[in-house]
């Protein structure tokens, strides 16, 4: 598996954020990671990127165990947080040298990467300005190429959408699309279900930071009465009482 999550636990005090949760993202999967706010996706992702260490449980990346063989395991991985982050006083093609500069990456063949992705995100008319200056859609899409640039087998994304114009959030699922059929995995955090319904090929969804369903949006349906929009399963799955 690309991410395994096993009886995984955290908690924050008395509060308990994420509750015996086992969860699997196999390669060549875009896996949607719903739930309400403070469901526990936040904490979760943070686990599997090893930000957060879990009070329980196991968390693998590409067969690494986190924690125990964490700079192995982040090395299979990219993060894009709900906030992206650029170091205001470099240009976002600066930047993108900076982060194939820590990979290691070739030069010349990391400069084709980032024409590539400057390219096909639609950055080329911004790039070479200050990263101060920039909106957050700006920054979101420097931030994504720059997670792109080493290939890495795991991309976790956290509302990877929000700030996007239409036709860039086209083209971010069908980057996705593609990572997926090159057998890479990509583990997306968020709250626009009409994404995840289009975009991803199975579906998990946490309420109280438990696992309350998973599989195929075709077997989300049988589990809630057969309803045919994912908002509908959404709503019928998270409201129900403790």
């Amino acid at each position: 598996m690309s991410i395994r999550i096993d009886h995984v636990s955290k908690s924050y005090g008395s509060f308990k954020a994420v509750n015996d949760l086992t969860l699997d993202a196999p390669p060549g999967c875009v896996l949607a990671f719903l739930g309400p706010n403070g469901a526990g996706k936040t904490t979760t992702i943070k686990m599997i990127t090893g930000l957060l260490q879990p009070d329980a449980g196991v968390i693998e990346v590409c067969g690494h165990r986190m924690g125990r063989d964490g700079q192995v395991a982040r090395a299979q991985l990219s993060y894009v947080p709900d906030q992206p982050f650029l170091y205001e006083k470099l240009s976002g093609r600066e930047f993108l040298d900076f982060v194939a500069r820590m990979y290691r990456l070739e030069p010349v063949m990391a400069r084709r990467k980032a024409d590539a992705l400057i390219e096909r995100l639609d950055i080329v008319r911004f790039v070479d300005q200050l990263a101060e200056g920039y909106s957050h859609g700006m920054k979101q899409r420097v931030v994504l190429a720059a997670a792109l640039l080493h290939d890495p087998q795991v991309l976790v994304v956290d509302e990877p959408m929000v700030g996007l114009d239409p036709r860039t959030v086209r083209t971010v699922k069908e980057l996705f699309r593609e990572r997926a059929a090159a057998g890479r995995t990509v583990f997306m955090s968020t709250h626009t279900l009409d994404i995840a319904e289009s975009s991803a090929d199975r579906i998990a969804i946490i309420h109280r930071g438990r696992l309350v369903a998973e599989g195929t949006l075709a077997s989300l349906r049988e589990q809630a009465s057969h309803s045919a929009r994912l908002e509908d399963i959404f709503l019928q799955l998270t409201e129900t009482p403790e």
